[in-house]
């Protein structure tokens, strides 16, 4: 019936993919970015299974749990009913696919350990950086996904396959012993000690963020994205409430006029109650979507002058639209 999925190349879109393989038996899996769904560089079919991507207009199943995802539909004017499969604003797309298959059929009791692992991480719900920083099964391989190595893109998704389907037939604690998660999270381990100078070199401070709430990483002067995760800010600015990076995007390896911008919160927001939430800052901008928590958006450009405009504008608006944030709950 279907003959391949397609979801998105992080911890997330792996658990996802595990759990529908595990029903369907499919071992063709494809991983890819939204931004490659959302510009239609992918052929996807009615015989294709998607998970934790926007919606591909033309697809067998589509799983997800982005909310701006869903506000694109209804801009659309596509009825969210009229689409097979599950969309559900949880903290995790594989809770979603989990929920979904579950009311249907039985599903192994070692997902609901994948599910919560997978809504921890993609929603970045920790209490402290002492838990964040735990080497726990799921911390382990998502390190693993996240390490660059010495593998090309072709051997990088083989072993995202690989992972996939040893998921789908033994827990994830079981997984997370393997020899290539492990080795793949000993490279990212080492990977992070150049990312910490990278984000120290980096690193600064809006001047109207007289309390340095907000630290931005700015690479768009790199020839070359650097391979940082911009959450290990916070080993270096602990008192920081949210982390902003910002990076040129490239295309068939050529620097481009256009840049990424993703925004995630600080741990210390999670150890009480509070009223931000930076998926709203992407989607009141109009140039992304994403969690409370993390959130990410694309800005698009036609000259270098109106990227370093663009950039700075966008900056300063995400700070005013945070600083409001707070304001308009009081």
């Amino acid at each position: 019936m279907y003959e391949k999925i397609i979801t998105h190349n992080d911890f997330d879109g792996v658990a996802s993919a595990a759990i529908c393989t595990f029903v369907y038996k499919i071992e063709r899996i494809q991983f890819t970015g939204p931004n490659t769904v959302t510009n239609s560089q992918i052929q996807i079919t009615e015989n294709d299974i998607v998970c934790d991507l926007p919606y591909p207009l033309i697809c067998g199943l589509w799983f997800d749990h982005h909310e701006g995802n869903l506000e694109e539909l209804k801009y659309r004017h596509i009825d969210i009913e009229d689409i097979p499969g599950r969309f559900a604003a949880e903290p995790s797309c594989a809770h979603t696919c989990f929920d979904y298959f579950s009311a249907r059929e039985g599903l192994p009791v070692y997902f609901q350990e994948l599910v919560k692992a997978a809504d921890q991480i993609d929603s970045f719900n920790y209490s402290t950086l002492e838990e964040w920083r735990q080497e726990t099964p799921g911390k382990i391989l998502e390190n693993a996904i996240r390490a660059r190595g010495n593998q090309d893109l072709r051997q990088k998704r083989e072993l995202l396959r690989s992972w996939t389907l040893q998921l789908r037939d033994h827990s994830l604690a079981e997984v997370a012993e393997m020899p290539s998660v492990q080795n793949a999270h000993l490279q990212y381990l080492e990977e992070e000690k150049s990312m910490l100078q990278i984000i120290e070199q980096n690193a600064g401070f809006l001047p109207q963020d007289a309390a340095k709430e907000l630290v931005i990483l700015d690479f768009t002067a790199h020839k070359r994205r650097p391979f940082v995760q911009k959450n290990l800010a916070y080993l270096l600015y602990p008192e920081a409430l949210a982390v902003i990076e910002v990076n040129s995007l490239f295309r068939r390896g050529t620097k481009t006029n256009d840049f990424g911008v993703s925004m995630a919160l600080s741990l210390n927001l999670n150890q009480g109650v509070h009223q931000r939430d930076v998926g709203e800052i992407m989607r009141e901008l109009n140039i992304g979507d994403g969690h409370a928590g993390a959130a990410g958006g694309t800005v698009y450009c036609k000259s270098k002058n109106e990227m370093l405009r663009e950039k700075q504008a966008i900056l300063t608006e995400m700070l005013r639209i945070w600083q409001s944030q707070i304001r308009s709950k009081n």
